[in-house]
Order: C-alpha cells, then structure tokens, then sequence
C-alpha cells in the first residue's frame, strides 16, 4: 500500500526543547543578515504554508492525531487504507507541488527557508514517482504486518483516560473490520497485476493473525485475549464504578467476538488462498516490470543515485574489507583454524548466548540498559546536544515475536508521554548473541536512532514536516554509524569478541549490499542468498534465514545502511581535511543532526555549507 504503518505513522512524515540548544544549532528561521523586510515576509509565508498543509495532513490521519497525543472527534477511527483514497493522496499531492512551485521564489528565501523548500520538494516528487508502483509492494509481509500493527497501535498509543476514550477503543475494534477489508481489497489488486506475496509471508504473518482470536471472548477460556486484556487494564485505572466498568468491557468483548473477529477471519481465510498460489520465493524480478521497479526502490531507500552493478561491487570490496580485520581479532584472540571455522565457533559457542529462560531474558534486558547508561556517561565528549526524551529497553511482546526483526526502535511521543523504546526480540534468545549486543544497543538506542529521532523531534523552528520526516538511508546510515562511533570512543577496549561483534554487524551490512541486488537483480535463489550471508557472518541460522526473508519483502531497504554509514563517513573525512585543526567532531554531529532527517544529497549540501561557513 501507498500509506505509512501504523505504528510508525508518517515514517516518511517521522516524529519539543532538546537541552542547551541555541536558534544557530537548531535551524531556527531567522532573517539573514542583511536580509530585508520582504525577504522575511516570504520566509514567513512559506513557513505558514508548510504548517497549513501539515496540519491539513495530520487532520486526515486519526493514526497520527493519537500519536500525537491529540484527542479529537476521530480518536475513535483508524486512517482510510482504501485505494481509493490513495489515488486521492496522490491528487493532493501533486496539488502541493505546483502550489510550491508557483507560489513561491526559492532565491528570495534565507537559507534554512531554501532547505525546507528543498526537502518538500523532494518528497512530493518521490511520493509522486513511487505512486505507480504502489500495488507492487507486498500489502502484507513481516515487515508490513496489519495483524500485529493494529493491535499494537490500540495497546502502545490509544489511551484510555476517560469513559469517552473507552468508548473511542471499543469503536476502533469494530472499525478493524473496514481496515482489513480494504488490505485484502489490495492484497487482491496486486494480484491482479501478478504480485502476490512469496511463500515465505504466510508462516509469519498467519501466526499474528491468528494470536489475536485466542483466549477471552473467542474461546472459553478464563484468560483474556491480547486486546481484552489491554482494555480491561485500562478502563480498571479509570476507577468507574462497576456497573459503568461492567459495561464497557462486555461492549469491548462483544465488538472482539463481532466485527473485530470477522475482519480478523476474512483476512486469515484471504491469506490462506494466497498461500495456496503462491509462488517460490523470487525476487522482484520475477514481478511485472520488475527492473524497473527495483530501481524505483533503490532510489527510494538510499535517496541517491546509484545503478545495480555500483551497489554490488561496493558490497564485495566492503566484505573483503571488514573480512581482513576479523581475521586480525582471529589472530588475537589466538584462534588456530580460518574465518569459517571461526564463525562456527562463535556460532556454537554456549558463552555466546544468554539462556533461553525468563532469567536469562531479564539479564539481557539489564546488560543492554548498562550499555545505553554507558554511553550517556561519555556523550559529552562527541554531542552538544542530547534528547530529552527518556530510553528503555524492553521485550518484544510474546505475542508479535514471530514476525518481529530482531531489534528495532519505537520513538518517543512528542507529549513526552511515551519513551523511546529499544525492542529486543526474544522468542529464541539462540538467535540473539552476546557479542553483537553492543552494536545492537548502540544503533536502536543510544547514540543510534534515539538521538537522531528524539532530538528531531524536539527541535525548534523548522516546519513540523521536517520534525516528523524520513529517510532510511538517513536515519539507518546514522545508526551504523554510531556503532563504529562507539568503537572510537573506546567502549570496545578490552573486549576484542565484543569488537569482532560489531565488525559482524558491520559485515551483514555490507552482505546485504551483495544480496539485496543479488536476489532482486541477478535472480539468485533463497538458498544462494543464504549461503553467501552464512560463509561471511558469525549469524546465527535462524537470524540468517530471517534476515534474508526480510530483504525479499522489502526490496531495496537493506542497501540504506550501508550507503547512509559511507555517506556520513565520507562527509566526516572531508570536513577533517578541510578544516583541520578547528574541526570539533560535536560540531560535526550538530550540523548533521540539527536539521532533522534529510536526503543524502541535501546532508552533502549541508556539511559543504557548514565546511565554507567555519572557513569565513
């Protein structure tokens, strides 16, 4: 579908008083020195203009009004997933490029005016050119799972404070039904056109769906299902009394045993018939216009300009690269055998891995929040500014493990209601290594997306789309960095597996450079995929396998990393060479995060003008 997650509402609209930030680091708009009245007019309507169409789209997406915090008349509604509105967007969309471009002179605006400009124009145009190939994204996979999204929205961002907001969760309930009707209704289109998702969805995404028709009310059972359970926690703290509270929670049982249960069935039943057709597990090759396609996606996710057989072959020098200092860890911790053995070694060695117990769970909890704590002890050294935000670290919620990734990160709300929130998946902690723990830690937590999201999101005068904006190469190169920037730092000393961990999280990136456009360029089968990722990493078989089946869903997303880290890298040495001895690396991460999330081609335009700026 043409439309964000619902959980990540607007990821490509992401999401105020970061500490101790001045107008200059912060991108406020100020008239220039110089500048004069009218050109601070223009500045200022244009300003009014982002912030018109802002609020017009948050206006249209319920989802993202609850995020937000804001409760209004559609608390109780989910966004439309119709097609037909789709096309709707796309009309607006376009409306709001021409309204850009004849309503406004890009030479008469200041400068933090002209990047705005800049970055808005960028997305229309890449909504405008990925509309066309909305029905060739698979409308359900593991990483686009409606079943696990929409009951994770109601128990993460709809709040229960009142009996109204009660009533609004029970009217959700029933308003799943139209949601999943309309993502079978493109899960159809898309077949219509010869897309339907590979084999390798359905024995993720059926188990969510069917998780949610257990326990209370749909079997006779005296444990409550997901979502009773959520509701009925929540209307307790409301202290009704028990008649009013009685109430509420038959109505929420009856709108799950009803409309809830119904859509839920459909959508199980759809899913079922497609994985009755569905063919082997090709890359999008083997779609309609399936070259083209990839194209469009790569162009989408690393927001530069870069053919197939470049990104390959940066993949191949890259894995060399990193393989040539593992064999030096290798080498240093005294390992008599080659890589693979090695790998193997890691793999299967039972000092590697917490035990798959409660216990061990609540120990990996506890390690990973010590590293994040590590990291604030040192943070002044390399930042100026820090989120105010809170961290946590928490376990993927036993229900959505089994088509949850491996680590991911949830941001903060901007009412600092909620706090970021770095997710562990735990269903087999075998999968999960002790030492890539810190790379992990490093890069969903803290200085990795908690710091580029939350200070994004608590910046102070640029438009609200930029604060809520983004960009995969953006803000995954920005987490990758950050684990090699913690390596710099020194927090690896003294624990050569824990760096040879981070090198192994560094080589899957550079791995999935090969076999990203391995698999949906060069045909490569699943099994070629998987051999090529196991002879270069220490990775566990089932993280492997997982990983591999995520990047045959999500063509083209896995090269942002590793294009985002080079690119971030890149600008850093040429601000060292060109400044010298003034080069301050917090300046550095100021300039690049103060602007919130922007394309890769802007953040280029942006260390430029900060190199020629610091020269003056």
């Amino acid at each position: 579908m043409n439309k964000p997650n619902v959980i990540s509402i607007l990821l490509l609209a992401l999401f105020l008083n970061a500490c101790e930030r001045t107008p200059e680091t912060t991108g406020t708009v100020a008239t220039a020195p110089g500048a004069t009245a009218n050109t601070a007019q223009k500045d200022q309507r244009l300003a009014a203009f982002f912030d018109e169409l802002f609020e017009r789209d948050v206006n249209q997406s319920p989802e993202f009004q609850a995020y937000l915090g804001r409760k209004t008349d559609d608390y109780g509604r989910w966004n439309d997933y119709s097609d037909e509105y789709a096309q709707t967007q796309n009309q607006q969309t376009a409306a709001d490029l021409e309204r850009l471009h004849s309503e406004f002179d890009y030479n008469a605006l200041n400068e933090t005016s002209k990047m705005s400009y800049r970055i808005f124009e960028y997305n229309q145009q890449r909504s405008l050119r990925n509309f066309k190939w909305r029905h060739h994204n698979y409308a359900v996979s593991p990483m686009n799972d409606i079943a696990s999204n929409l009951p994770t929205f109601l128990q993460n961002i709809h709040k229960i404070d009142t009996d109204e907001d009660a009533r609004d969760y029970i009217s959700r309930l029933i308003g799943v039904q139209l949601v999943l009707q309309h993502v079978i209704e493109e899960l159809r289109l898309g077949e219509s056109i010869g897309v339907i998702p590979p084999m390798m969805v359905y024995p993720k995404v059926l188990p969510s769906a069917l998780n949610m028709l257990q326990g209370a009310p749909f079997e006779e059972s005296a444990a409550d299902g997901v979502l009773l359970a959520d509701f009925r926690a929540k209307v307790t703290l409301l202290e009704l009394d028990s008649e009013a509270t009685a109430m509420l929670i038959n109505d929420a049982a009856n709108a799950l045993s009803g409309p809830f249960r119904d859509g839920y069935q459909a959508l199980i039943a759809e899913l079922q018939r497609l994985r009755s057709i569905a063919d082997n597990d090709h890359g999008v090759w083997n779609l309609p216009d399936g070259e083209a396609f990839y194209a469009n996606r790569i162009q989408n996710w690393t927001t530069v300009e870069k053919p197939v057989d470049e990104i390959h072959q940066l993949g191949l020098s890259e894995v060399e690269r990193i393989r040539t200092e593992m064999q030096q860890i290798m080498t240093e911790v005294g390992f008599k055998g080659d890589l693979a053995a090695f790998f193997e070694h890691v793999r299967n060695n039972p000092e590697n891995y917490y035990e798959n117990t409660t216990a061990g769970r609540e120990e990996y909890i506890r390690d990973a929040t010590a590293l994040i704590d590590g990291i604030y002890d040192i943070a002044d050294d390399y930042f100026n500014v820090l989120p105010q935000a809170p961290l946590e670290v928490r376990r993927v919620e036993p229900w959505r493990e089994e088509g949850a990734s491996t680590a991911f990160y949830n941001r903060p709300s901007p009412d600092g209601s909620r706090p970021g929130i770095y997710y562990i998946n735990q269903k087999n902690m075998n999968a999960v290594q002790k030492h890539i723990m810190n790379s992990l830690a490093y890069h969903e937590g803290a200085p990795g997306h908690h710091f580029q999201i939350a200070i994004q999101q608590e910046l102070q005068g640029i438009p609200k789309f930029r604060m809520f904006g983004g960009y995969s190469a953006y803000s995954e190169g920005w987490a990758l960095y950050s684990e090699r920037l913690a390596y710099e730092a020194g927090l690896y000393k003294g624990m050569p597996m824990r760096n040879f961990g981070r090198l192994a999280e560094e080589m899957k990136r550079a791995v999935r450079l090969v076999v990203d456009t391995g698999m949906h360029a060069k045909q490569w089968p699943l099994e070629q995929s998987i051999a090529y990722m196991t002879a270069n990493t220490p990775m566990a078989p089932a993280d492997i396998e997982r990983q591999i089946k995520r990047y045959y869903v999500l063509p083209g997303q896995a090269l942002s990393y590793k294009v985002g880290m080079l690119t971030i890298l890149e600008l850093r040495q040429r601000s060292q060479e060109a400044l010298g001895e003034a080069y301050d690396i917090r300046e550095f991460h100021d300039v690049v995060l103060k602007n919130g999330a922007v394309p890769m081609q802007v953040l280029e335009q942006v260390i430029s003008a900060y190199i020629r700026s610091k020269k003056d």
